[in-house]
């Protein structure tokens, strides 16, 4: 069965750690990647096969609803937030 290659990207180093925690107890999916910022994340997307982008919709200089809307061919995302 092949797993389900993931990305974290969230501005909030604590957010990153509870994604991580949760994906470790899932063993479909391999974080692969994580990062804080939308810049990392463009280059990760670029230079490796990315099936699930875990993203924070509130972050610094670009928000992750921006993000995605600047990618060609975005993988499946699921957004994240703090906020209601």
């Amino acid at each position: 069965m092949k797993k389900i290659k993931a990305l974290a990207v969230d501005d909030e180093p604590l957010a990153l750690d509870v994604i991580e925690t949760y994906i470790e107890q899932i063993p479909e999916i391999d974080l692969v990647a994580k990062c804080n910022n939308a810049i990392d994340a463009n280059h990760i997307l670029k230079n490796q096969d990315i099936d699930l982008l875990l993203l924070d919709i509130q972050m610094p200089q670009i928000t992750g609803i921006e993000f995605v809307k600047t990618l060609n061919s975005p993988p499946l995302v699921i957004f994240t937030t703090a906020y209601p």
